[in-house]
């Protein structure tokens, strides 16, 4: 009885708390800058795969492949699928002529698990020239790292009888980590556009009679390998093109009623109805309902891209009147004025119809 009364008593609590906050909260979406930047002329990619161990690494690789029970080729099936995903995903966008996986010889490879130095600039125009290719989209690393826990256990098979019976086995779960790293060359301006290192994982799980069994009932670990790494490099390809997301915002409810009446406009959609209502309180004689209102005009700038103006009406709202989260407010609408411009020089230049 005692626990029924706490659990209405905190609900009914709850409902109160949430019936007097003074703000709501709404979500918008807005456009962010391509992490990669590709100019203009950008016209032709060129990917490698440096991740192929040389004559060098072989010794380390194959060490690498008997303690970590990596199947056969796994590593460079991987790698490949990696490569494949990145040139699929590039070909999507018809800004690009052309996108070439160059097939390089033994001194741009490395084979270990980590980033490799970054290839002289030499280097880089030398492959670039050769293959006819603007920027180079480079593997730099590829690397699994197998770790296998062994169970005894209790699994069930059909007997001769065909009906199943329980007998002892074993169970095998091979946790996968698979490693890469990426790098983005720019041969005109000798710049690395990106540099990345990223972790993925691909869990497995088999039963058996017997060990053996057990790892034979996860062949399909390859595959599922293959499929992670394909879409790593489908995800990095996406870094080219500009980002849209959902954020959230907090506007102010209580004050007036033009608040309260604003607060249903705005739930149904009437953005320009609710600020024509916040915007009489903007000179109210309470300097708190006035920052409010200051806040809730900035909230509606944004909502219709005026940025600059956001900034004025948050700005007014902290230093006139020492509203709450204005300041942080304020940062945040001058870091998206930064990405408009970005955003803006990088789609003035480039076409992405589809």
């Amino acid at each position: 009885m005692k626990t029924n009364i706490y659990i209405f008593a905190f609900c009914t609590l709850g409902l109160f708390l949430s019936s007097c906050a003074a703000t709501n909260n709404l979500t918008m979406s807005v456009t962010e800058p391509a992490d990669i930047y590709l100019a203009s002329d950008v016209t032709k990619i060129g990917i490698i795969n440096r991740s192929v161990p040389s004559e060098g690494n072989k010794t380390v690789d194959q060490i690498d492949k008997i303690l970590s029970l990596e199947g056969l080729n796994l590593d460079k099936e991987g790698a490949e699928a990696a490569v494949i995903g990145l040139s699929d995903e590039l070909s999507r966008d018809n800004r690009f002529e052309a996108i070439r996986i160059i097939e390089e010889g033994d001194a741009q490879k490395k084979g270990l698990g980590v980033f490799p130095a970054a290839l002289p600039w030499s280097t880089v125009e030398q492959i670039c020239e050769e293959n006819n290719v603007d920027v180079l989209f480079s593997l730099e690393f590829y690397d699994t790292d197998t770790k296998a826990d062994l169970q005894i256990t209790t699994i069930t098979i059909p007997n001769s009888f065909g009906i199943k019976a329980k007998v002892p086995g074993h169970k095998i779960t091979l946790n996968t980590v698979i490693k890469n790293g990426w790098r983005v060359y720019d041969p005109l301006n000798k710049q690395l556009l990106d540099q990345i290192a990223t972790n993925d994982y691909v869990t497995s799980i088999g039963e058996g009679i017997n060990p053996m069994k057990a790892v034979e009932a996860v062949m399909g670990r390859k595959e599922a390998v293959k499929q992670v790494s394909s879409a790593n490099g489908n995800s990095y390809g996406l870094k080219i093109k500009p980002l849209r997301r959902r954020v959230t915002r907090e506007y102010f409810v209580r004050g007036t009623d033009n608040f309260v009446v604003g607060k249903r406009r705005a739930q149904a959609g009437n953005w320009q109805g609710a600020a024509e209502l916040w915007e009489q309180d903007l000179n109210h004689p309470d300097a708190k309902i006035a920052g409010r209102a200051c806040y809730n005009m900035a909230i509606i700038n944004e909502i219709n891209g005026n940025l600059e103006e956001a900034i004025n009406f948050a700005s007014k709202s902290y230093s006139d009147y020492g509203t709450r989260n204005a300041l942080r407010y304020i940062n945040i609408l001058r870091n998206r004025v930064i990405d408009k411009r970005v955003l803006n020089s990088q789609l003035s230049k480039l076409d992405f119809t589809e």
